[in-house]
């Protein structure tokens, strides 16, 4: 008879009001079941290979490539286009034409006559026609900082500054990668069943891990075809220390805003993961030893991490701050008495700033793959399955619902201006997301449903004038504008961690705050924010490259390693 797979203890949930506020979640940080990590274990797991099997680049840096990932089942080519951007064009606005390169993610290994199509389309990313056999859009402009750069010293027969590569950590900073049907690519229900793309974004990151091989493939080709005879390559432990960039703006915040379900999945996971942790009844010596050592390189990461941004400047101080503090606690010997990790995490909230609550969870998950990693497959879930109404609870259920799940929304003043300050929109000229300012800027009349702490707000000031014994049936006939907050409601009730609990309308509201959860939950580093509105990252800094993934050993690969000790 089979038995039933074993569930590891685990403590209490952290309470959806702590770890909802806009603030802790703009706190957040990356952790073992990012996306980007889940996919690279997955890979390495089924013994997935790589190769190039084209590389037509031109001595002047133009001219297609394609990284193939076979699986045990299918294949996936990344196509790459290198062009010759006039310097002038290049920006990391969305509004841009031309780029230093555009790719796709194609279904399988095309052939030449698909090559010809997609050298056609792809460059011409949103004014390009595409079909389903293409699964991701993504294009990248070099680093002015830093591109050249490397490919001058490797010509001259030397390895990069390390303070410049410390400074920038990547050659090309890509800005969008697109995916689920955006522009006639393929949806999202294309792959969805497929085992390596079941996880939330796999494609995509896919993609940008692709994008890594060839920004280093492109230098080190460039520096050979300006001296031939001195061009040296990257040394592997240099080429470690290069990721990818991004720039990324308020297109990405409202996703986890329009995906309750999907976010709470997200949120479940990672906070299902420290309860396990919390749970254990003592640290084991190779767990201690690990979660020393992993602690000792966040420090240099965050050692590494500047920025402009005054605000964000602070909070790494705060940061920095912590890390010495939490590393004198453990020295004093945190980790020797019962429920360690748990007494450790509950000291990190009395002590720390909401920077290092967030990174000590984090760490916290670190050196317990063998107890979390199963967690990453539980980040996904079929949308549809929650968006039916059960129109037969009772008002004054639902009234209770809303009292138990919203109580702080019900506390907001909404006709003071500082509360409905903002509003959300479409534009008209790329289709993406933006913010308004109610009081000067027109458009307020096609605001987006980023609503939710007013919407909720609404319908219970309308659910008190109704029978509460009434079902949502007979309310929704007389009331059908209010179907769509009382299904978020209903998610509510089964996804506790489905709701941001803070008005996004408000003055005061970061958006930010929505990028950088979002961001942390793909496994992006070295947050560098541009505005409130939008921010550039690192992607798969000191991760392997394709051709060392099958004898890596480094699960923890998102730290830096150590080349020297990190004093207090």
């Amino acid at each position: 008879m089979a038995t039933e797979p074993q569930v590891p203890p685990s403590a209490p949930l952290r309470p959806p009001s702590t770890v909802m506020r806009l603030s802790r979640l703009g706190a957040s940080h990356q952790t073992r079941l990012s996306f980007m990590r889940a996919l690279l274990r997955r890979l390495k797991s089924e013994h997935w290979e790589f190769d190039r099997p084209r590389w037509e680049i031109s001595n002047d840096g133009v001219g297609t490539a394609v990284y193939r990932a076979r699986g045990p089942k299918r294949s996936y080519s990344l196509v790459c286009f290198a062009h010759d951007l006039d310097p002038a064009q290049r920006t990391d606005r969305v509004i841009a034409e031309a780029w230093d390169a555009t790719f796709a993610l194609y279904d399988g290994t095309p052939n030449v006559s698909e090559l010809a199509r997609l050298k056609a389309n792809v460059p011409l990313q949103e004014a390009g026609r595409f079909r389903a056999s293409e699964l991701t859009l993504s294009r990248a402009n070099r680093s002015v900082r830093l591109f050249e750069h490397v490919v001058a010293s490797l010509a001259a027969g030397r390895q990069p500054d390390a303070e410049k590569l410390r400074a920038v950590g990547y050659l090309m900073r890509t800005t969008a990668v697109y995916g689920n049907g955006k522009f006639g690519i393929a949806d999202r229900d294309r792959i969805a069943d497929r085992p390596e793309f079941a996880g939330p974004f796999q494609a995509e990151m896919l993609t940008v891990w692709l994008i890594r091989a060839f920004t280093v493939d492109l230098a080190e080709h460039l520096a050979a075809a300006r001296a031939r005879a001195t061009a040296v390559r990257l040394d592997p432990a240099v080429r470690r220390t290069l990721g990818v960039g991004n720039a990324t703006g308020l297109g990405l915040g409202p996703f986890i805003v329009n995906h309750p379900a999907l976010f709470d999945c997200w949120i479940s996971a990672r906070e299902t993961a420290l309860a396990r942790v919390r749970a254990v009844e003592a640290a084991t010596s190779e767990t201690a030893a690990a979660f020393r050592d992993t602690l000792s390189r966040a420090r240099a990461l965050v050692a590494g991490w500047q920025v402009d941004d005054a605000r964000q400047a602070a909070r790494i101080e705060d940061l920095d701050t912590d890390l010495k503090t939490l590393s004198a606690q453990v020295e004093a010997g945190a980790l020797d008495q019962p429920t360690p990790w748990d007494a450790l995490y509950r000291w990190g909230e009395d002590t720390l700033s909401l920077e290092g609550q967030e990174m000590l969870v984090g760490l916290l998950i670190e050196p317990h793959g063998a107890l979390v990693d199963d967690l990453a497959d539980a980040m996904a879930i079929d949308e549809a399955e929650v968006f039916r109404i059960d129109a037969t609870q009772s008002v004054a259920a639902l009234i209770e619902a809303i009292e138990d799940l919203f109580g702080w929304a019900l506390t907001i003043e909404f006709e003071a201006p500082a509360a409905q300050a903002r509003f959300w929109y479409v534009s008209e000229e790329k289709l993406e997301p933006r913010l308004g300012e109610r009081a000067s800027e027109p458009g307020s009349a096609l605001e987006q449903p980023l609503t939710m702490a007013r919407d909720v707000a609404e319908l219970h000031a309308v659910l008190q004038d109704q029978d509460p014994d009434a079902t949502l049936a007979e309310f929704l006939l007389g009331h059908p504008h209010h179907r769509r907050t009382v299904r978020r409601v209903q998610i509510a009730m089964r996804h506790p961690f489905s709701e941001i609990r803070d008005n996004l309308l408000a003055d005061d509201m970061v958006p930010l705050d929505l990028l950088r959860c979002k961001l942390s939950f793909f496994g992006a580093t070295r947050f560098d924010p541009k505005s409130d509105r939008w921010l550039r990252i690192n992607m798969y800094q000191y991760a392997p490259f394709p051709d060392e993934l099958a004898t890596d050993t480094t699960e923890d690969w998102a730290f830096p390693p150590l080349r020297r000790l990190v004093t207090a």
